[in-house]
């Protein structure tokens, strides 16, 4: 007589749920495509957290990148957009309700060529929103043309050399208003879940620029794009780690060893440096070490700006803390003596 076998109990996050509630639906892009490594990544960094996936708002535009939203987080709320406009479609859905979490994924052709308007005014904003752009230098739905990030002196597949200067995301991300500001691999999964997790928990804009390989149009040599040119050519600015706030925080890193910037829930972001003076909380710094890089051919990888001090667009304009779907007629509609005041301030 045979006993039954009890199966194994299931493993689970702090919220009780499996991995598989934070995935979605089968990849369709190309075998080893750098964006299913970030997609892993984001499923990884949710279920960890402990994020309820049904309170997250994905967006996204057109473009190899943009389809990811569906591989990821299949039980969100979730909205792909027209090519380059998917800033102001997520800045009107979490003005409309700012008790979702809004993530939006991107690429180099949506951000940095048809949607670059939108991206800059997303930027001064500083709208609560974590900004993914998988960047791989080209357009991979168009057959592999040079993207407005691609590298001066990159060449194509057909062996097209790149003649004009790129668009620096970081750069532009650090100058006009972001609050938290990455660099990443796709290929570097620790460093990109240690981003990922501050992201989620900053409370602004956090813009993450993660390289990501295109294996059918820019991944030869001659790009600078490529698994091979990257791994060759990253420069860490230093090791990151996270510690969410229901964690035990504690250190015994030496004395100027290490940096711990508080995120807003309490969690932390521990920054070791790796021989060099760098303050993430230091704008120009920044700025000044992301040129170093570039006109020394490295890819500069890790945090490179936080800020949890600025106000966010809802702060600014004094947001209600319940949707807005939900607010009484008597917030939403204003008095008689407004509308008078209104319309004599105009005559």
């Amino acid at each position: 007589m045979s006993s039954a076998v009890t199966p194994p109990p299931k493993k689970v996050n702090r919220i009780g749920l499996e991995v598989v509630n934070y995935k979605g639906s089968k990849t369709t892009l190309c075998a080893g495509c750098g964006h299913n490594a970030v997609t892993e990544r984001i499923v990884e960094c949710f279920y960890e957290l402990g994020v309820q996936p049904w309170s997250v708002a994905k967006l996204s535009g057109i473009g190899c990148s943009s389809k990811s939203p569906a591989y990821f987080l299949g039980l969100s709320h979730g909205f792909n957009g027209v090519h380059g406009r998917m800033p102001s479609i997520a800045t009107g859905a979490l003005l409309g309700n700012r008790t979702m979490l809004g993530i939006g994924v991107t690429g180099d052709g949506d951000t940095a060529s048809i949607g670059i308007g939108q991206f800059m005014h997303l930027l001064r904003r500083n709208l609560p929103f974590i900004y993914v752009i998988e960047n791989n230098g080209v357009y991979g739905l168009t057959k592999g043309q040079f993207s407005a990030t691609a590298d001066l002196g990159s060449k194509l597949k057909t062996g097209v050399i790149n003649e004009l200067p790129p668009f620096d995301c970081c750069a532009l991300a650090l100058q006009w208003g972001a609050t938290f500001v990455a660099r990443s691999f796709s290929g570097d999964k620790k460093q990109l879940q240690a981003i990922l997790k501050a992201a989620i928990t900053h409370k602004g804009l956090s813009v993450i620029d993660v390289i990501s390989p295109c294996t059918t149009f820019n991944d030869h040599e001659g790009s600078t794009k490529s698994y091979s040119y990257v791994k060759d050519h990253e420069e860490p600015l230093h090791e990151l780690d996270f510690v969410p706030f229901y964690e035990d925080i504690s250190t015994e890193i030496a004395e100027g060893e290490l940096k711990e910037v508080a995120m807003h829930d309490g969690s932390k972001l521990r920054i070791r440096k790796l021989g060099r003076d760098f303050d993430p909380t230091n704008k120009f710094q920044a700025l000044e070490a992301l040129d170093k890089a570039n006109t020394s051919g490295e890819v500069l990888t890790g945090v490179l700006y936080v800020d949890t001090s600025k106000p966010t667009f809802m702060d600014m304009l004094s947001m209600d803390d319940a949707p807005l779907a939900t607010l009484p007629e008597s917030k939403t509609r204003p008095p008689k003596e407004a509308l008078d005041q209104a319309m004599e301030e105009l005559r």
